[in-house]
Order: C-alpha cells, then structure tokens, then sequence
C-alpha cells in the first residue's frame, strides 16, 4: 500500500489547490468558536480540569489532520465520550480527588483508545462499528442525553451534589433545590445561556449560538461582578502550549483503564463510521472505515502524549466547518492554531467564563443527542426493536455508562443470535396473479399442491437453530393426511455446518421410514458442495436436488400427479 494511503494528509499536501485555503481558513476560525467552549465544558464533564479540553482539540486535530482520510470530519472532546471518561477516572481519584492524576488517568485512557483503535484498524477490523446495531444504539443514546442533562442540572443551578448515577444525582438534585442550595445569579446566567444557544439554533442556525451565549456571559460576569455573587468562574488558564508528558499511572489501575478503553473505542468507532457515511454521501468521498480508525488512533495517541483525553468524531462541528465551507483537513490545522494563539497570546480571556454557562453548553449538546422521535418510530414500526432499545436506555440510565454500553453489545449480539436461532420459516403455495411461490401468511388463499409440502427457512442451517429446523419439519411431515414429498426452498440457507448436516442425516432417515422424501431446491453451489462434503448423499437421494422449485415441482407431478392431470 502507497505511504499516501497510509498518510492521507500527505496526500492532501500533494493535491491541495490554491483556491482551497480562503474557505478553509474561515472555516477553521468559524469552528474555533464552537471548539473552545465545547473543548472546556466536556472536560469538565468528563471529570477534568477545562483546559485539558483546549489540549486535546489541539492535538486531535492535527493527528487526524495527517491521518485521517476524510476532508471534512472534525474530531474533538465529545459529549458521548464524557460520562464514560467520569465513570472510569472518578473512581480512581475519588479518594484523593487529586486532579493531576485524573489527567494522567485521561491521557493513559487516551493512550489505550488511540492504542486499540490503530491495531483495530491495521488488523481491518472496522466491522466491530456493527456490534451496535442502531435500535440498541438508539436507546444508548437516549439514556445518555437523559444522564449528561441530569449530571449538569446542579452546575447550572449554582450548587454540586454528592451523587453517582442518574438516581442519586436526581434525588440530589431535588434535594438541593428543596434545601434552598440554588445560587440566582448562577441559575439566571446559565438558563439565560441555554435560551440563547437553543433559540439561535432554532431560528437562526448560521449565527454561532454558543459563542454567542459564552461571549453574554463573560460580559455579565465582568460587568455585573457575579463572580462576588457565588458565580463560579473557569478562573486563569496556564498559558503556553501543553507540554509533552507521559502519563504516569499505577499497573494496578491499568486493568480498569483497559475496559474502559473498550467501551470508548466501541462508542467512538460506531459514531465515527456513521457521521463519516453521512457526510460521505455529500462530498462524493468513500467511506474508508479502517483508515478512519487509524486517523482517530492517532488523534487519540497525540491528545494523550499532551494531556488529553479520548476524543471522537463530531457531527455538530463537522456539519459547522462543512457548512462554512471546509474543503479539507487543513480546517482542522487552522483550528488548532487558533486555539493555541489563545492559548500562547490571551490565556486569561477566559477566566470570567461561567460554569453554569459550560453547563448551558453541554445541556444542549444532550440535547441534540436525544431522539425520541426515533424511539417512537420503532415503536410504530417494529415493537421488539424497540423493546431493544427501551433496555439500552434503561441499562445507560439505571446501570451507569460504562456497564450500559456493555448491556447495549450484549443486546445487539443477543438479537443477532435470536435471528438466526429462531428464523424466519413458511410454507409456501401458489398465489393467483403473481409469479412464483409465496408465503400462504401473506397469500392466506394461495393453493397448496396435494402431498407436496414447501418449506423455506430464512437462515443458514448451524447448531444453534438445527433443532428449530428439526422440529419445524417433523410438524410438517406428521399432518393429516401426510405429504410425500417436503420440498425445502433453500435459497436463503447460505451454510450447513457438521452439526446441521449430522441432523440432516438422522431427519432423512426418519422420514424416509414414514414414507415421506426430503428433497431440496434451488440450493446455493457452495452449500451443496458442504453437503457432498459430509456425505450426506448416502442418505438423501441425489436426484433431490433440483436447481429450481418449479423443476422440482414438475418431478413431484410426474409421480404423484392431480386427479384431473395423468402423468405425463
């Protein structure tokens, strides 16, 4: 493979054109307005100091930048990612609440992702993006916005609470409300700064809303000295670009960070490979799903060798920079320098920033990630989707994030597994005014060939449905009065694996003891190769294969024909 495919920033370099670097430079600037607060506020929604955020935007966009495949994905602090950053750090620091190590602790979880994501892709092994199906997706996701909303309710309000989980933080919640713990100045700056970013976003969507918000509310603060009235502020941020450091973590803690790693790398991955198809489909690129995860091995390694955290893809900044007319990875570059000239030139021009207005911002982020018109579409067209969901949410919600992403997995591998382990089987009957043979479910009058029982069953035959199959047609051949012939549609079988096939062999005999044959069409070549394999044809008579259901449906006639029709 050419170094340009491994490195697709040096292909950028070899193709950029001229006419390119105006959009991308603005582009870059209208996106550094949404970078910075976000960067700042999911920092501290994962549990960390808000510069550590401006570290990470840095370094992930220039790690993607050179090896990252696509021209308009932005990557950065995301809201997803957050609570699962929390729920691995805290835990850790909880006793000593020391922040540096929590950082340290993000920086190695970020080491790990981009560690995972990197072998993962190099190993081609992007089809792990599909262990989320989307109903368990998007009841994951649900429950997360309801989790981040009611994690950030008491920043916004002016106070902290104690607890862990969406139960505890809740009922704390309520309790400090009760108790009189709400801080007005605070309540009124971080609602006034929600109001801005939700209206601006609804009727004014080119107007930067968050930046809007943010800028009203370092304007208050100074103005009005809310900072003496109990509003908390981000205070002074260290200047200068971060330094590189490796982050020094115990052994013992490495095994938590590993499975945390998993998760965010599962999560990160899944919501990668979507919003890159998405925007695919309006750039005309291809979707390269496992250079992506090199291009986001390599933005998480370099946030983590600067005191960063995990990052994934964005969908709200990459429709931003998109939309501002990006035309490749240098928006990103542009970005980054941009954040790091605040850093370097003006670090304290955010040292009014409002919590509650960080909490304003990460709100709406929760937000936007809510779908429950997605939930009520599932439920309208498939219930048991969205009973799946309904039990992502509830795992997300009530387990926490790091045990519900695993719940959701385990849901999309269970669904898997019941697909193939009770499939979809019907008989099938001639139906008037269309060619063929049909579902008689579907075609309740579709006429039935005397002795001649079709059957179709919607699954490759292995162990874990061999019995279904089994059962299925015993019932079949055991009816009053009984076929001769049960004629297996075996179109959709694509494998019969050596517990099938042994079952096979024992169900021929048996039938072919009551005086009833088992006779197949139109089976794959692959599959009848398997099945000569196993020698199979000793029992089953060879002649009962047909290439097509009509011909075996002409050779049943030519031994068994209708009253009113003599054999031919």
């Amino acid at each position: 493979m050419a170094v340009a495919d491994r490195v697709p920033g040096l292909r950028v370099i070899a193709t950029y054109r001229p006419a390119w670097l105006p959009k991308d430079v603005v582009a870059g600037i209208v996106l550094t307005t949404l970078l910075v607060p976000q960067g700042m506020a999911y920092a501290e929604l994962a549990g960390l100091p808000a510069i550590t955020g401006l570290y990470t935007s840095i370094l992930c966009l220039l790690g993607y930048a050179v090896f990252g495949p696509s021209r308009v994905l932005v990557l950065g602090p995301d809201s997803s990612l957050g609570p699962m950053i929390a729920a691995v750090i805290l835990p850790i620091v909880a006793a000593d609440g020391d922040p540096a190590k929590a950082v340290a602790l993000a920086s190695m979880l970020g080491l790990l992702v981009g560690l995972m994501m990197t072998v993962a892709g190099a190993a081609k092994l992007g089809f792990i993006a599909d262990l989320l199906s989307h109903p368990t997706q998007l009841g994951y996701v649900n429950g997360l916005a309801l989790t981040i909303l009611v994690s950030q309710l008491p920043k916004l309000f002016g106070f902290s609470t104690e607890g862990e989980g969406l139960i505890a933080e809740a009922t704390g919640f309520v309790e400090g409300v009760v108790s009189g713990e709400v801080v007005p100045a605070a309540l009124a700056v971080g609602a006034g700064g929600l109001l801005i970013i939700l209206l601006l976003q609804r009727w004014l969507p080119k107007v930067p809303g968050i930046l809007v918000a943010v800028l009203a509310g370092i304007a208050a603060v100074a103005a009005f000295g809310l900072a003496d009235d109990g509003v908390d502020v981000v205070g002074p941020l260290p200047g200068g670009f971060p330094p590189l450091t490796w982050p020094a973590v115990s052994l013992s803690d490495l095994g938590l960070l590993a499975v945390g790693a998993l998760g965010i790398t599962l999560v990160s991955v899944t919501d990668t490979i979507s919003t890159a198809s998405a925007f695919a489909d309006r750039t005309g690129q291809e979707v390269r799903g496992n250079q992506e995860m090199i291009g986001i091995g390599a933005a998480n390694i370099a946030a983590g060798f600067f005191q960063g955290f995990p990052v994934s893809t964005s969908g709200s900044r990459t429709a931003v920079a998109f939309t501002a007319g990006a035309r490749s990875q240098l928006t990103g570059v542009v970005g980054a320098g941009a954040i790091t000239l605040l850093l370097v030139l003006a670090p304290g021009l955010l040292r009014n920033l409002p919590q509650p207005m960080l909490a304003a911002v990460v709100i709406a982020a929760s937000l936007s990630l809510a779908d429950p018109a997605g939930l009520r579409r599932l439920w309208r067209q498939r219930r048991i989707e969205f009973g799946l969901a309904m039990a992502a949410f509830l795992g997300v919600a009530l387990l926490g994030v790091l045990p519900g992403i695993a719940f959701a997995v385990t849901l999309s591998v269970l669904n898997v597994f019941r697909r193939v382990w009770w499939p979809y089987r019907a008989v099938l009957g001639r139906a008037a005014g269309v060619a063929g043979y049909h579902d008689v479910r579907e075609y309740p009058d579709a006429v039935l060939i005397p002795g001649l029982v079709m059957f179709r069953f919607d699954a490759p035959l292995i162990f874990a449905n061999a019995r279904t199959f089994r059962e299925e047609v015993r019932h079949l051949a055991h009816a009053d009065p009984a076929p001769r012939w049960i004629l297996v549609a075996a179109e959709p079988i694509t494998d019969v694996d050596t517990t099938a096939a042994d079952m096979l062999e024992d169900l021929d005999e048996e039938l072919n003891a009551a005086g009833v044959s088992l006779v197949f069409a139109e089976m794959k070549s692959q599959v009848r190769i398997k099945i000569e394999r196993y020698g199979l044809t000793r029992t089953i008579d060879p002649a009962h294969f047909f290439p097509t259901i009509e011909e075996a449906v002409a050779a049943y006639r030519s031994i068994s024909p209708r009253p009113e029709e003599p054999a031919s």
